[in-house]
């Protein structure tokens, strides 16, 4: 049956599988959950046609057992009466009515394995369907709480970096203001004194040792 043959695929899905090659993962779980009730209500109204056919063959059944019960209780008075013809026509009726119940007991049977064999797969699928909803349910929200930490990630870098500019930034500014501060120095005293030359490698050694931190912090 092919109903039954669609139910076992979903029954077989491996969700984890189908989400890690999905483009949208949540599209797909809700397209996969409104897939299974489709095929529940499916299999409930297979299950339900079942259980109807096997009620109608039971009547039949009945009905013609009871019918060989008539006849043969006919047969019995024919024979009372000395009517020969009588019993071996209503005997014949017995033997028809039998072979008719016992057909429609054998397609009873039949129809009873297939209805459970339905109820099973209904169980199974609702089993699964409950399990996919909450399966679902938990992987979507995991699914958006892992967008919005990745944008969050993002953003965080995006300040890091910004950050890590003005840091920059920053350094150089002291370092070419050092080296003003050192040209200016210079151009004011107009002479190379003693003072004036312990003063320069002081402002020179004050910028080795600013370059020499701007460099620690931003390795080539």
């Amino acid at each position: 049956m092919a109903l039954l043959e669609r139910v076992a695929t979903l029954l077989r899905a491996n969700l984890n599988d189908l989400v890690d090659k999905a483009e949208d993962p949540e599209k797909l779980m809700k397209q996969l959950v409104l897939d299974m009730e489709n095929q529940l209500m499916q299999v409930k109204t297979q299950v339900a046609i079942a259980l109807a056919d096997q009620h109608v063959l039971d009547k039949k059944r009945k009905e013609h057992e009871a019918a060989a019960e008539e006849w043969k209780r006919k047969a019995e008075l024919a024979v009372k009466k000395d009517a020969d013809d009588l019993a071996r026509a209503a005997l014949e009726r017995v033997l028809s009515s039998e072979q008719m119940a016992k057909g429609f007991a054998e397609q009873l049977e039949d129809q009873k394995t297939e209805a459970e064999t339905l109820k099973s797969t209904l169980r199974k699928l609702e089993q699964k369907l409950a399990e996919t909803r909450s399966r679902c349910e938990m992987l979507i929200a995991q699914h958006r709480r892992a967008k919005v930490v990745g944008r969050a990630h993002q953003a965080q870098q995006k300040a890091d970096a910004k950050d890590h500019a003005a840091s920059l930034q920053k350094m150089r500014t002291r370092i070419v203001s050092a080296e003003a501060e050192n040209v200016a120095h210079g151009e004011l005293a107009g002479g190379d004194s003693l003072e004036d030359r312990f003063a320069a490698l002081e402002r020179e050694e004050h910028i080795d040792a600013l370059l020499k931190d701007l460099k620690a912090q931003h390795p080539a």
